[in-house]
Order: structure tokens, then C-alpha cells, then sequence
């Protein structure tokens, strides 16, 4: 994929801010605690979107700032969060000064950055000794039915897999890594709105994109699994990293 196509894709969030608000999932509490230092005060979401890990820290009491490219991401994410400061701006070009946080988390980003210009940003914002945590939300696709989901989803796309071990260059330690396996429940109805969330689909022609969607109904109305009920369980691993400023 060019540069210029993986920009594009990046982008496209804007579009469908409330539907990845509605459907995306959160992550667990085990997950975030191993991500971000205990003796941490300030802790920056970077690319933060609708607020979804976002708000999993305010909860567990760190005092956060965001950062996030998108404006409509961004006020998806004020309107859930008006106490959290989000700021315009991205890995690359962070509006923060120098030395001002403990801790940076960027969650279902890393695959959309530029590694050493946003490991050089980030390493400009920590305090000495912080720590980088690179996340992502995986599908576990051992489930036959989200093996299929999976599939529909990504027929036509051209994105390697967004989920792989983030270059973080000679500022910081080797990173850990550590997996955590949760599920999220949603309306099985939901799963077509799920998959309206992806990028690909986003920037899809209408018609390719609802045949992709009707593809989704039709798993959702004849998989055993998935058939005639209102709810279901969808399986996560939650893939972290962390690494500490040398």
C-alpha cells in the first residue's frame, strides 16, 4: 500500500466517527494496568479516537490528555469525555511540551504512523524513565464464525494486517509483550455496523460496500452460532506492548 493510499485510509475515521463510537470495543482493565506504569501521573492517549481507551484511564485515575487527527473522532470523544483536554495532532507532530508525561499510550494506531518520526516525538514528550505502549484489539479468529466475519470484511483489501510488533527504535528499552483474552458482547444485529467501521469499507463504493454488509447479514441470519440470537459474545486478544525511555 503507497503512502498516500494508507493516508487515505487513516482519514477515512472521519466519516463514520459515531458508528466506530457505537461498535468499536473498549479494553480490559488487566490490559491497561500492565500498559501504563503504576507510579504514573500523566499518561497521553495518543490517536485516541472516540475515546475508547481514553476513557479506561480517567477510570483508573490518571490524569490524561488526547491527541487525536480527526475532528470528528475528536468531538465524538469531548462529547463522551468534556472533562479529558484533546488536542489536535498526530504521532509525527505532537502539540505537547517537551518532558510533560509520564506515560503514552496509542491504542489501534501504531500500523498508521511513521516509526522513527513518532518513536522521536514520543520520546521528546515522556519524562525521563517513561513508558510507550503500543495496544491493539485482535478478533479471535479460532471462532469459525469470526474466521467468516473476518473474511467478508476483508475481501479487496490491500492493508497488511494492522496487528504486528511495533519498531520503536534505539530511545527505548526491547519491548515487552503480554496478550490478554476478553470478550465483548454486542447485538449480533451490530456486527454489520462493526464492519462499516473498518477503513476498507469506509472507502468503498456505496454499492461494493452494502454487498459486503449484506455478505455480514447473511452470516449473521444462517451461522449456528449466530442465528436467532439477539446477542453474542465476540473474542478478543488484547495485544500489548510497553518500553521505557533509555
Amino acid at each position: 500500500m503507497s503512502t498516500d493510499d494508507r493516508a487515505d485510509r487513516a482519514a477515512s475515521f472521519d466519516r463514520a466517527a459515531a458508528v466506530y463510537q457505537a461498535t468499536r470495543p473498549s479494553y480490559p482493565e488487566d490490559a491497561v494496568r500492565w500498559s501504563v506504569p503504576r507510579e504514573a501521573r500523566d499518561v497521553l492517549d495518543l490517536a485516541a479516537g472516540t475515546g475508547k481507551l481514553t476513557e479506561r484511564l480517567v477510570a483508573l485515575g490518571w490524569h490524561v490528555v488526547a491527541v487525536e487527527p480527526s475532528d470528528g473522532m475528536r468531538a465524538e470523544l469531548t462529547a463522551a469525555l468534556p472533562e479529558v483536554e484533546a488536542f489536535p495532532g498526530t504521532a509525527e507532530h505532537l502539540p505537547l511540551a517537551d518532558a510533560s508525561v509520564d506515560a503514552v499510550t496509542i491504542a489501534q494506531a501504531w500500523h498508521w504512523v511513521d516509526p522513527p518520526a513518532a518513536s522521536a516525538e514520543i520520546a521528546r514528550v515522556l519524562r525521563p524513565g517513561g513508558q510507550v505502549a503500543p495496544i491493539w484489539n485482535v478478533r479471535d479468529q479460532e471462532v469459525d464464525w469470526v474466521a467468516r466475519w473476518t473474511e467478508i470484511v476483508h475481501r479487496g483489501d490491500t492493508l497488511e494486517t494492522s496487528y504486528r510488533d511495533p519498531e520503536l527504535g534505539d530511545r527505548f528499552t526491547e519491548p515487552e509483550h503480554a496478550t490478554f483474552r476478553w470478550t465483548q458482547r454486542l447485538r449480533t444485529a451490530d456486527l454489520r455496523t462493526l464492519a462499516a467501521s473498518r477503513s476498507h469499507l469506509i472507502l468503498l463504493p456505496p454499492d461494493e460496500r452494502d454487498a459486503l454488509l449484506d455478505d455480514i447479514d447473511e452470516l449473521v441470519a444462517t451461522h449456528p452460532d449466530l442465528r436467532g440470537s439477539e446477542w453474542t459474545e465476540v473474542p478478543y486478544r488484547t495485544e500489548c506492548y510497553r518500553a521505557r525511555l533509555r
